[in-house]
């Protein structure tokens, strides 16, 4: 079943409300959020309705902290999409305004949960906060569902795979450490940007080595370097190439891009939405004497990038 994507929770149809629903930001849909969300699908399932997730946009953390450094370990689509891989069969994106900031935790209980969604049933993480100053808890979601008519369930704190602890900062703080295989083992999979293939200065293609750009937008800054990367591409197949992450010392850039070099690849995709994992990471940033040396250190740089490919297969 295709995944429905649902904007607000304001004077909703009947055919799209009343689902059991996880509750949080699930950015990263990582493995700590998915057993928040296997409790949903099992309420779903034992009472008959959809499951559902509910998250936000913007991200709380923006609206409350809008000069932050970008974070974002997922794009709306992305979340959708590993979502719907899950079973999920509703995503409700909840505006964050000044009417949802302002909510007191029994507000938003009664006015979203209740009223607004209709939710036969609430999913949650042990940690999860909401309503103004984050005074919700588990426990008064649950003394909220019973005067409400919701059912709530508590996915209790469980331990990684040995020191891997399950959220999103533990995400974002081993991209920027170099570590995507630490991100990929939270996440379940490969970290990975997706956006649209812009035009960049060229260069690449005066030494014979085209990239895709992709801006990095509000994604969390990784790590600048090169890595070891696979693309995937709108038609769906699966490309395996080497990208410059950063602002590139030698010809800086006013803002960080991902270029990609995609091997034994010659299309036009400007224009075109590319999503692309970042596998392995090789090297940091450097500058070099001149387009021939930048050429051999790319070219070497590729040799490696097809080395871990072929060992993460």
């Amino acid at each position: 079943m295709t995944l429905q994507i649902v904007h607000g929770w304001r004077d909703l149809p009947e055919p799209v409300r009343a689902a059991a629903v996880a509750l949080g930001n699930f950015d990263g849909v990582h493995r700590g959020h998915q057993r928040v969300i296997a409790d949903a699908l099992q309420a779903a399932r034992r009472l008959g309705v959809p499951a559902g997730v509910i998250s936000f946009e913007p991200h709380p953390r923006r609206w409350f902290q809008p000069e932050a450094e970008p974070f974002r370990v997922t794009t709306v689509n992305q979340q959708a999409r590993a979502l719907e891989a899950l079973g999920v069969e509703r995503l409700y994106v909840l505006p964050f305004d000044a009417d949802l900031a302002a909510m007191s935790d029994e507000d938003f209980a009664r006015r979203v949960l209740a009223e607004g969604l209709g939710a036969r049933h609430v999913a949650v993480g042990f940690d999860v906060t909401f309503g103004k100053g984050r005074t919700g808890s588990p426990e008064r979601l649950r003394v909220f569902g019973e005067r409400y008519g919701f059912s709530v369930s508590v996915t209790e704190r469980m331990a990684g795979d040995g020191d891997v602890k399950l959220s999103s900062t533990a995400v974002r703080e081993a991209l920027k450490a170099a570590r995507p295989d630490k991100a990929a083992a939270v996440l379940g999979r490969p970290f990975a940007i997706e956006g649209e293939v812009i035009h960049g200065d060229k260069r690449g293609r005066t030494i014979g080595v085209p990239t895709a750009n992709v801006a990095l937008g509000d994604y969390v800054r990784p790590a600048y370097g090169v890595y070891a990367v696979r693309t995937r591409l709108p038609d769906g197949r699966v490309i395996d190439g080497v990208a410059s992450l950063g602002v590139r010392p030698m010809f800086a850039t006013p803002e960080p891009l991902l270029e990609v070099w995609l091997f034994d690849f010659d299309e036009n995709l400007y224009g075109r939405t590319i999503e692309t994992e970042l596998v392995a990471w090789l090297r940091p940033e450097l500058t070099f004497d001149g387009l021939d040396a930048l050429k051999r250190q790319i070219d070497a740089d590729a040799a490696r990038a097809r080395e871990a490919l072929a060992r993460a297969a």
